[in-house]
Formats: C-alpha cells, sequence, structure tokens
C-alpha cells in the first residue's frame, strides 16, 4: 500500500510541474517596478492634495521662505487641562533647524535651538536643556510642513498616500500621509474648501517604554500677513491631550537677523546686563 501512495504522489507531482512552471515564469516576466493602477492613482491624487495646500499658503514664495517670525502668547496643559503656565513669546525661525524663543514681557528667558543642541538662556547664564525636550523639539521640527514639503517630498522614495476625507473641528479634510524611506510617516488634513492646513501627525517610539506615541498640531483661524495665510491659533496633542495652546497677535516672513540671533553665549551676555 505504501508503494502506491508513493507512486500515485510521483504522477500528481508530474502532472502539477507544468502548472507550476507557468505560474513561474508568469511571475518572473512581471516587469519588477510593475505598480498596481490603483496605488498610482491613489499617489496621484495625494500628490494633487498637497501640490493644493502649497499652492494656498503662497507656492513658491511659501516654499522658498528663509525665516519666520510669530509674536502672541503660550499656554500649556497636561492631561488636556490648564496648568496656569501662561506667557508671552516672541519666537525667530530660521530654516532648516534653528530656532530662537524669548520668553516673558521683559523677553528675558531666551531658548535657542541650532541643529541638535538646545539651551536655555536667564540671568543666570546657559544652560543645555533637557534631553527630553530637545527631542520633542528635533522631532517637532523634523515633521514640520515645511520640511514634508521642502524635503520629504522632493525624495523619489517617499511614498504618498491619500486616505479620503474626514472631520477636524468641524471642517472636511483631506487626509494625506508621506513615508520616507526609514519608514517614518507625517499626516496632513487639509482643509477641503480652502486647502489649507488644519492638522498634522506623527508618530514616535518612547525609548523607554518601547510603545507608540502620537503627536499632532492643529491649526486655526488664519488671517492673511504679508500675502500668506497664516494660522493664528495652533494647539499641540501628545496622545490626543492637549499640552500647549498658541494664540498669535503678529506674524512676519523673512526677517533679518542680527548675526548673533542664534548665538547661546551673547544671548547670556546681553541678559546679563
Amino acid at each position: 500500500m505504501e508503494s502506491g501512495f508513493r507512486g500515485q504522489g510521483n504522477t500528481l507531482r508530474r502532472r502539477a510541474l507544468p502548472f507550476f512552471c507557468m505560474l513561474v515564469l508568469f511571475l518572473t516576466q512581471r516587469p519588477i517596478g510593475a505598480q498596481d493602477p490603483d496605488a498610482a492613482a491613489n499617489q496621484k491624487k495625494a500628490k494633487a492634495t498637497l501640490d493644493a495646500m502649497v499652492t494656498a499658503l503662497g507656492g513658491q514664495r511659501w516654499l522658498t521662505l528663509t525665516t519666520t517670525m510669530q509674536q502672541g502668547r503660550t499656554s500649556g496643559f497636561y492631561q488636556g487641562k490648564p496648568t496656569g503656565m501662561t506667557a508671552d513669546f516672541y519666537e525667530i525661525q530660521k530654516f532648516p533647524d534653528q530656532t530662537r524663543v524669548e520668553l516673558g514681557k521683559k523677553r528675558d528667558v531666551v531658548e535657542i535651538i541650532s541643529g541638535d543642541q538646545a539651551w536655555e538662556i536667564t540671568y543666570k547664564g546657559k544652560k543645555e536643556l533637557p534631553k527630553d525636550q530637545v527631542q520633542d523639539i528635533i522631532r517637532r521640527r523634523d515633521h514640520s510642513i515645511q520640511t514634508a514639503m521642502r524635503v520629504w517630498l522632493n525624495d523619489p522614495r517617499t511614498v504618498l498616500i491619500y486616505g479620503g476625507q474626514t472631520l477636524v473641528e468641524r471642517h472636511l479634510a483631506d487626509r494625506t500621509t508621506l513615508i520616507n524611506a526609514e519608514n517614518d510617516s507625517i499626516t496632513i488634513l487639509t482643509d477641503a474648501e480652502t486647502h489649507l492646513p488644519l492638522r498634522r501627525g506623527w508618530q514616535w517610539r518612547d525609548p523607554l517604554y518601547k510603545d507608540k506615541n502620537n503627536d499632532a498640531e492643529e491649526y486655526d483661524d488664519y488671517h492673511l500677513v504679508e500675502g500668506l495665510p497664516t494660522a493664528f491659533t495652533i494647539t499641540r496633542f501628545h496622545n490626543d491631550d492637549m499640552t500647549n495652546q498658541r494664540f498669535l497677535y503678529r506674524a512676519g516672513y523673512d526677517v533679518a537677523l542680527t548675526p548673533d540671533m542664534f548665538n547661546p553665549d551673547q544671548a547670556a551676555a546681553k541678559i546679563k546686563k
């Protein structure tokens, strides 16, 4: 009986062999770079959505801005509730990786971020910001809309995914996700009518607990500043809890900078005086 089963098995294998040969031939003859038509259409829709956002923000002028300025009030929240920490702020950003924030009515508390280094400067002098704060600043900068459009979108390895429409604070929004070569992602939600950004979000893995965290920023109350739409309300979230809210009353673009704008030693010397 066993030899009979072996004989039947050999017969089945001989009959199946031509089928498997044809299957291998079909798979190997398919172009390696062939893309699913639906996936190609989805990526095209995602690119069109991002292009519409850039146009709404100011087109080529917005894409080539070198500096931005914001002035207003900032408030802290913990688990979505106000902490009572509220301060005036004045912020200068220079693309791609330099920021100066001056806090208080006298602007005598200064934070300077340059590359992957960050300092706090007070009348006591300068000190490095805690590592976790620096990492948070760098993550927010590396997942900004400016970085997404200037860096990620220009990398041919970046994948674009259009995720359909959803609601953001009662606004119908288009959802677009960019995934870079390191499998990192930024999701941008834009107003379906105005195409202006309403929200951006990103994920990161906690180095200690190894779980994923979700960070996001929402944008509201747009005003034209020097011809460019500018969100005057900016709200930050961590794992869906509000952590910070900013209300602007002044903004500017391509502002002139002093040579020592991002020099922490020069800032410390001036504050001491």
